[in-house]
């Protein structure tokens, strides 16, 4: 009974998973007869709607299901950021059902994951993306932020996992995914250069991209309007700047979505970059609002590499003394950093402030010897007076 239950799960969760769709199984047979393969896809339509009627109702209207606390509050498991406060000394901390949040959790074998009791509705699920967002990352007490992070991304899968089983799609969905996104492409800004032991910059990337094709699925499938999906649509092509499949999406949306002012810029910067045209991409970077920075920020070094790299071709001379502040302007950066970055890739900066470009010298850089968070001043700049609230809420 057990094993059966668990199969339907599984294909209940495929079903609305943001990579794809339900597929049944395919015949090992190579050739088959028109009966059979009408037979079969008779089968497959009515094993969908079976899936489809199965979608479970959810009924927890708090952020973390009554046992759930009552479990993890036996067993010394609630986190940091859930306990009574005044409690954190005891032996085992008192759980705060207005703090605890649903914990992520693998499917397992025997574990009921659709049973009603455990499942949010989308406005609780909408109410627990808003606590995280407001309670937690947007906290000015709590920290390290690290720690912050590694909390609301574990919350932010549970969140995701309550609405893959319970099939959400549409507005519901495009309402919590929003600042789930823009979570993330925060978080790979703000925690660039972390220890790997704290945070994998693969591991966001993962689920941004994700969350991301997710998205933009409930933008094409549904009905809307959506008024945020020029934002997002711009956010995702900077983000994977130079991806093809990136640049197909966009160039497929509605001229009246194409034509709007932060697309444009965002095509243009992609078009740039695919041309290796880095002086001109760096000039329309200071274009781009913070959060758009932040989704682009991870391909400066990129972009800065590559046009040291062709200066050291284009002005390879002995008697060649390139200004250092020139230099700086070209890449957004103070001079004192661009004397810095040169000297990682083996430019000489003599002591008159003058580049000596050379293509033998030009050397890539140890791995780990490259601090990036100390050439993102053309992003920090950006951020002024926002708050991490205001960001991820998308009021800048």
């Amino acid at each position: 009974m057990s094993r059966r239950r668990g199969t339907r799960i599984t294909q209940l969760q495929n079903s609305r998973a943001p990579s794809g769709g339900w597929r049944s199984p395919r015949n090992k047979k190579q050739c088959q007869s028109e009966s059979k393969t009408h037979k079969n896809e008779v089968e497959a339509e009515d094993q969908g709607k079976e899936i489809k009627e199965m979608a479970p109702r959810a009924s927890c209207q708090t952020m973390c299901p009554a046992q759930e606390l009552r479990n993890r509050e036996s067993q010394n498991r609630l986190h940091c950021f859930e306990v009574v406060p005044g409690t954190e000394s005891f032996q085992k901390p008192k759980g705060d059902p207005l703090r605890a949040v649903k914990e992520y959790s693998r499917p397992a074998a025997g574990k009921d994951v659709t049973k009603p009791s455990y499942l949010r509705p989308p406005d609780v699920l909408l109410k627990t993306v808003c606590y995280l967002i407001d309670e937690i990352a947007g906290s000015t007490s709590l920290h390290p932020w690290t720690e912050v992070y590694s909390f609301v991304f574990d919350r932010l899968r549970s969140v995701k996992q309550d609405m893959i089983i319970q099939r959400l799609s549409g507005k519901d969905c495009v309402a919590i995914l929003e600042p789930t996104v823009r979570f993330h492409i925060y978080a790979s800004y703000r925690l660039c250069g972390e220890p790997l032991r704290i945070y994998d910059p693969r591991i966001n990337d993962t689920h941004l991209q994700e969350y991301l094709s997710w998205l933009f699925d409930c933008y094409k499938t549904g009905s809307g309007p959506y008024p945020n999906q020029e934002e997002f649509q711009t956010l995702g092509l900077l983000y994977n700047l130079g991806s093809s499949p990136a640049t197909q999406d966009i160039l497929e949306l509605p001229e009246r979505l194409r034509q709007t002012p932060s697309l444009k810029l965002a095509l243009a910067i992609n078009r740039a970059f695919l041309e290796g045209n880095h002086v001109h991409l760096l000039r329309l970077v200071q274009k781009l609002d913070f959060l758009q920075a932040c989704a682009l920020h991870r391909h400066l070094v990129t972009c800065r590499r590559h046009l040291l790299l062709i200066y050291c071709h284009g002005y390879h001379s002995r008697n060649c003394r390139f200004p250092l502040d020139r230099l700086a302007q070209l890449l957004s950066l103070e001079p004192s950093l661009t004397a810095e970055l040169c000297q990682v890739y083996g430019i000489e900066v003599n002591q008159h402030n003058q580049v000596l470009f050379s293509k033998s010298a030009f050397t890539e850089p140890d791995q780990g010897s490259l601090d990036c968070k100390l050439y993102h001043s053309i992003v920090s700049e950006k951020q002024r007076g926002l708050t991490v609230k205001s960001i991820i809420h998308g009021c800048t």
